[in-house]
């Protein structure tokens, strides 16, 4: 098949490429910078370049491509300050707003038959109930004001991308990256902080969280091409844990001195209500749909394994 990723130089992009090609698929690989053509080229695609937010440019990429699948994994994460979620996430949010209308309309004029896109997974489900959640859970109707925006934005991909009747329209919610490329990896802004103990354990730490490897994450997208029905899948490992678990873990993990704890309202100071909250009250998701239905297993099936091999 043909197919279109739009973020093909990202984390997961540089991980999902070479899986497509190998698997016997042309790649059309999108790009907004010139001097990646190159990057793309030695991953074995043909490089696309085109801002993802103009749509005329979109619109371009894709009727050049004629893409069977569009793969829509366009982020701009950097670093994250949990006091200002939503100003940092502000152009990712636009990616998946703007974005998300631009390749929905420039593969529903070429007769796209599936469109693949990345949500998330690791916070945004409501934070009632028991600690793990199903596809079939909802997303959380009160997040932490300065999450709103970004969980608005996450909300209006996957409206658009299921909503999208002349397509097969698939939303895979990942959970929290690890690994190559990502902030979770050696020399990585997470693992550094964690290693100079500069990530404290919020309150009680039980907000539980669902992680994935970067690898395991590209194999899923991967089988989502060709597998499942349309709708959402979370694509997670087999052992969501609370903070208080995963992150002494990690630093031991790393050699590092068993992170701080501070109350609540500390917490609240140096992390605003967003960091308290994924401290202490995120939920988990279950990977059970996206085994069943994609016919996926994750090679890292605990973030234990993972976290000892990154």
């Amino acid at each position: 098949m043909r197919v279109f990723v739009a973020g093909a130089t990202g984390a997961i992009g540089k991980q999902l490429v070479p899986r497509l090609v190998e698997a016997g698929h042309e790649v059309h690989g999108m790009t907004r910078s010139g001097p990646k053509q190159a990057l793309l080229r030695e991953l074995g695609a043909v490089p696309v370049v085109a801002d993802a937010l103009d749509p005329a440019q979109v619109a371009e990429a894709v009727g050049r491509a004629r893409p069977d699948v569009i793969v829509h994994q366009l982020t701009a994460i950097e670093s994250v300050d949990p006091r200002h979620f939503d100003r940092d996430f502000a152009l990712t949010n636009r990616l998946r707003t703007d974005g998300t209308d631009h390749l929905l309309s420039a593969g529903q004029a070429m007769g796209v038959r599936r469109f693949v896109a990345q949500s998330y997974g690791a916070w945004p489900y409501v934070r009632t109930g028991g600690p793990v959640k199903s596809e079939e859970d909802p997303l959380d109707p009160t997040p932490a004001r300065e999450m709103r925006e970004t969980l608005a934005a996450i909300r209006h991909l996957e409206q658009a991308v299921l909503g999208a009747r002349w397509t097969e329209g698939i939303v895979l919610r990942y959970g929290a990256f690890y690994g190559p490329g990502t902030s979770m990896a050696p020399g990585g802004e997470q693992f550094e902080l964690v290693r100079k103990r500069k990530f404290p354990l919020v309150g009680d730490g039980g907000g539980v969280w669902s992680f994935i490897h970067i690898t395991d994450a590209a194999d899923a997208t991967v089988a989502a091409l060709t597998h499942g029905s349309p709708g959402v899948y979370n694509v997670v490992d087999d052992e969501p844990a609370p903070v208080a678990e995963w992150l002494p873990a990690l630093a031991r993990e790393l050699g590092a001195k068993k992170p701080i704890r501070v109350p609540r309202f500390v917490g609240r100071l140096f992390a605003g209500e967003a960091g308290v909250v994924m401290m202490t009250d995120a939920r988990g998701a279950s990977n059970a749909k996206a085994k069943r239905e994609l016919g996926w297993r994750p090679a890292h099936p605990s973030w234990r394994q993972g976290f000892a091999a990154a």
